[in-house]
This record gives C-alpha cells, structure tokens and sequence, in this order.
C-alpha cells in the first residue's frame, strides 16, 4: 500500500476530469502484473508522465519515474518526488542515478524513463539515448514501450500550458515486452523502430487541425521538422554553456 501515492494519483484523476481530458487506452495488458520492467515513454510534453501512469494502474502497480534532480530541489515538487519514490538525476553524478534505476528494477520495480530525454519540438521520435536498454540488460528485466499522443497539446515546450477544461484526447498505446539482449545498441534501434510504429498508428485514427503548432510538419502542422527541431535544440544547448561559461571566474580570479 502506498497512501501518498494512491492520493496524488486520485488528485491527478479528479484535476484529468475537470479538463475533459478524454483518454483512449490501449495494450494495457502489456503492463507486467509484477517483476521489474523499464518502461520507455515518447516524450511530446511537460505532463507525459501523469499520463503514462493511468495504464499501470490496470495491475494496480506505481511507476519510479527518473526525473531531472532540480525538480527533486524544489521545495513544493520536491517532497511531492521523494515520496512518491521517483529518481533523481544528477546530470554530474550519472552513474549513480543509473545505478539507482537498475536497484530498483532488481527489486522489482517499475521505472520510467525518456529514451529521447528531452521534448520533441517536433512530435516526432528523437534519436534514442541507450540507458533503457543498458538498465534492462543488466537488470535483466523487459522493456515495456509506451507511446502517448496529444499531450503536447496540454503543455510542451515553448507554447503557454493549457490546463483549462479543452476536452482534449489523449491517445495511449502500450507495446509488447521487448526482453532485453546485447548489445545494447542494437536494442536500442529496436526500441526506437518499434515506437516509431505504435506512434504512426496512433496518429492514424486522430484528428489533426491543419497548421497546428501541435502537429507535425508531416501531417500539415506547423512543428518544425525533426532535423530542424534537433538543430534547435542543439542552439539552445551550446547558449546555455555559454551562458554558464560567461558566469563562471574570470581569467584573472583563478
């Protein structure tokens, strides 16, 4: 039993209702009913994660979700993460976040994780990390897809959150179990294939508004395309280093 936990997903349920959020699920009996497993989620926008728990609760099982160590050094979020048992992530201590991730797979748990690790500006699936795969293999434990539409219309990056009533639909799929084999990058493009997939048939029974900021370029939006989205996100990554270069001792202070 895990009151906290149980109580902040009812909250979730009941803020989810006064949205109209409408929700399609499928594949929920992908979901092991015990045993640890990696669930890798697409990662489209800022509430993906509350999302994805609505299938694992169909065995009636909680997700560890590995989230960045700031959200952890927030005082409201902060207490919130720790109770629910979530992972922080230390970008300066990786391995020791990763380590804590296959702890708790070997225990039995379910950990969620962000192959692409950031928001796809383009909706569609980025380029895949490889610690899914290397957690699974040396936890020995399934890889379980998980693949969510229309949440970035909810919040996602660069576009004002709307958490009003919008009677959004919201489409969730979840593949097979993927067991875990070497190497890990091999394991990895299987991974990445397979989302891809699930992905495209989802978007195939939505309906999608014509030059939406939430729709890809491939389907009439106005997203940027994927190379160009990953261009971005590339801009933005070597300005926040030079922001943190510009903060750092001057020459003449060392």
């Amino acid at each position: 039993m895990e009151p906290v936990y149980r109580t902040i997903i009812g909250l979730a349920r009941t803020v989810f209702f006064l949205e109209g959020l409408k929700f399609t699920i499928k594949g929920d009996e992908h979901i092991p009913a015990r045993g640890g497993a990696v669930l890798a989620v697409n990662h489209t926008g800022y509430m993906d994660f509350t999302y994805a728990g609505l299938p694992v609760r169909t065995p009636k099982r909680y997700i560890r979700f590995m989230a960045k160590k700031e959200v952890f050094d927030n005082k409201i979020s902060g207490p919130i993460m720790r109770a629910l048992k979530h992972i922080p992530v230390d970008r300066a201590a990786g391995a020791e976040s990763y380590q804590a991730a296959v702890d708790n797979l070997r225990r039995g748990e379910l950990v969620g994780v962000y192959p692409e690790a950031t928001i796809s500006r383009s909706f569609e699936i980025k380029q895949f990390k490889s610690g899914a795969a290397r957690m699974a293999i040396e936890a020995q434990v399934p890889i379980v897809p998980i693949v969510i539409w229309g949440a970035q219309r909810v919040w996602t990056k660069g576009f004002p959150k709307r958490l009003g009533r919008t009677n959004t639909p919201i489409a969730i799929a979840v593949g097979q179990p993927i067991q875990p084999y070497e190497p890990a990058g091999d394991l990895t493009d299987e991974l990445r294939s397979t989302m891809q997939k699930m992905l495209l048939d989802l978007q195939e029974g939505y309906v999608h508004e014509s030059n939406a900021y939430w729709v890809p370029a491939r389907l009439g939006g106005s997203a940027p395309t994927l190379e160009e989205a990953d261009a971005m996100d590339a801009a933005e990554v070597q300005a926040k280093a030079e922001r943190r270069n510009a903060g750092g001792p001057r020459q003449e202070d060392r």
